[in-house]
């Protein structure tokens, strides 16, 4: 268990990707903080389980990650029951998917401020504590699209590719730091995100369910498969490792070959 010792926060992690990185790295010892939306008693059972499975300690703070005082109410929290942060994984998220003539105000910025500036509000939180202990990994959960562009998807690919840049910055201002930051960029993966921006595709494009599927969703992946959490969650460890000290302003595809095109 290598990272015993140390607290991972992860946010948007009460389902999906976010879930199977609390999972991973639970397993390995840390102390974890969930965050996010859902039914209460299911997110409680998913706490035991990871304080369980990890031995430590395990936290939910289910604030409001569009809001900057309670993303600094939630890192208070994670610093008040472990003391810090040592491993930030930045993964909460939302879609909206319309031409950009048609594109919701309000979802724009609900976008924005959810996929981009949150990741910023914890980072500016969490990177004094880790010079401090003079070691910290920062994941960004980024995606295919901080790499490339798909049509009615202006305020996700905008967030996205603004991610990856401030992933680089971040990772030469604490270079010399012991702290890497990464960005981790998967294709599509089967998750509550995708399965709910199927609909809105579907009006978009006229198209139905399948085609959506294997039309839209699958037809950039050359593998014509899905991306499993699970890998997602086994780069992010390696992610922590001392064996990837020296990576550091990554960008990693795991997206079925979709950004080799």
């Amino acid at each position: 268990m290598f990272l015993m010792g140390k607290t991972a926060l992860i946010t948007g992690s009460t389902s999906g990707i976010g879930l199977a990185y609390a999972k991973a790295l639970a397993a390995e010892g840390a102390n974890v903080v969930i965050n996010g939306f859902g039914d209460p008693a299911a997110i409680e059972a998913e706490r035991r389980a990871l304080a369980a499975a990890s031995g430590a300690g395990a936290l939910y703070s289910g604030h409001d990650l569009t809001k900057v005082d309670q993303i600094e109410a939630m890192m208070a929290e994670a610093a008040s029951a472990f003391g810090g942060v040592d491993v930030l994984i930045n993964n909460a998220g939302t879609q909206h998917v319309a031409p950009v003539e048609e594109f919701p105000v309000d979802k724009w910025n609900l976008i924005i401020a959810l996929n981009l500036s949150s990741a910023f509000h914890t980072t500016r939180l969490a990177v004094p504590w880790m010079k401090e202990k003079r070691w910290g990994r920062i994941i960004q959960t980024a995606s295919a699209h901080s790499l490339a562009a798909s049509p009615f998807k202006s305020a996700y690919v905008t967030a996205k590719h603004g991610l990856a840049g401030f992933t680089k910055t971040v990772a030469l201002e604490t270079a010399t730091f012991g702290i890497t930051a990464n960005c981790i960029s998967p294709g599509y993966v089967w998750t509550p995100l995708v399965e709910n921006q199927i609909p809105d595709t579907m009006k978009a494009r006229g198209m139905t369910r399948e085609q959506v599927m294997n039309d839209v969703l699958l037809a950039g992946q050359p593998t014509k498969q899905f991306v499993t959490v699970e890998q997602v969650a086994a780069m992010a460890l390696y992610l922590c490792r001392d064996e990837a000290s020296s990576i550091t302003g990554a960008n990693m595809s795991i997206d079925g070959g979709w950004t080799a095109q």
